[in-house]
């Protein structure tokens, strides 16, 4: 497994892949180029726009060989933090990581595909019901945590952590910012356990498209928005490091090694908080046949007196050529040719 992140850059992203499929040894990458990596691992060719020296720099990132490609990719903004690479370095899941020092932003990137059927898109960001005091304690325990619910209020509990560090942290659901948080993890939980499902169905059907599981995560934004100077912010990071641990995992199960995890960490403001990488369907561009303008009335004396007319000579022309050649043919001397009989010597 290898893994793609930034430490210290405002933008960075993390790219986690499993059968040693990225190989990164570029510090710099430009986000049209992370868009154009996410078609190739899909096995689609990549923009026509892409220039050359991004072109080179993706034959290092990944590995060439077209029929490596596992056509799987998990693809995961967060928004609020500088990247992952501080508090994942010691994980032995992440032995091999290697990180990057600069991810160059731009507005907008968009991953295009021609049909809609060759790939399988999942939104992660869809919310799916309602939660209950029982699925945030069964939330709770997958991290391994615990949840304390309100004994007059429904979701209205404390979820308690004990972190990697031995040190506790409490979220209440009563708080909002702290509640958006913890909903916003579960239901990222929830559609990776979608996908899952959907994957199943797909790898038993007869059609096998890509997949792409794709969303976008502000729950650490809007810590750090209700509290500035809070190690709350901080506490929410490793919360998010411990859920995407447990989803890795069972993405790893679940599509055998062959999915590439990609999570892009920005530090955006309010106003620039939105995706940075859509999906667009571009339809085939389909044969055109050509078409008589204005069609001719086949039934007027003029054209059916064209028409017979080169029906008549091309019939003479074909039925003379061809009692000309035979005549030739019963007429030929029993000589060399140089056509018919050019490697045959007669006696």
């Amino acid at each position: 497994m290898r893994l793609l992140h930034s430490v210290v850059m405002v933008k960075s992203i993390t790219m986690i892949s499993l059968g040693g499929i990225i190989t990164l040894q570029q510090p710099s990458m430009l986000l049209q180029e992370v868009g154009a990596a996410v078609s190739i691992l899909l096995g689609f060719a990549p923009s026509s726009t892409l220039s050359a020296a991004s072109s080179s720099k993706l034959n290092e990132v990944l590995v060439p060989n077209p029929f490596k490609r596992p056509r799987a990719v998990f693809l995961l903004e967060v928004n609020g933090i500088n990247g992952l690479g501080r508090i994942v370095k010691d994980n032995p899941m992440f032995s091999n990581s290697f990180w990057s020092t600069n991810i160059i932003d731009s507005d907008k990137v968009d991953i295009q595909f021609s049909d809609e059927n060759d790939v399988s898109v999942v939104s992660l960001d869809e919310q799916l019901e309602d939660w209950t005091d029982k699925e945030i304690s069964d939330f709770s325990s997958l991290i391994g945590g615990s949840y304390a619910p309100d004994a007059l209020e429904p979701l209205n509990g404390v979820l308690t952590i004990q972190l990697a560090n031995g040190a506790s942290v409490n979220l209440h659901m009563s708080k909002k910012a702290e509640r958006k948080f913890l909903v916003g993890l579960m239901y990222l939980t929830r559609n990776v356990q979608r996908a899952i499902q959907m994957h199943d169905d797909l790898s038993q059907s007869a059609l096998s498209p890509a997949e792409l599981l794709t969303g976008c995560f502000n729950g650490i934004k809007d810590l750090q928005e209700q509290y500035e100077a809070d190690s709350t912010a901080q506490h929410g990071v490793e919360l998010l490091y411990a859920t995407l641990t447990k989803i890795f995992s069972s993405l790893q199960e679940a599509y055998k090694g062959q999915i590439v995890g990609i999570i892009y960490c920005n530090m955006a403001t309010t106003q620039e908080s939105g995706k940075k990488f859509d999906v667009i369907f571009t339809p085939r561009h389909t044969a055109r046949w050509l078409a008589e303008t204005n069609a001719l009335n086949a039934t007027l004396p003029e054209v059916v007196l064209v028409r017979r007319t080169l029906a008549w000579i091309t019939g003479i022309i074909l039925l003379v050529s061809t009692l000309t050649g035979i005549c030739y043919l019963l007429n030929m001397p029993l000589t060399r040719d140089t056509l018919l009989y050019s490697n045959v010597k007669l006696d």
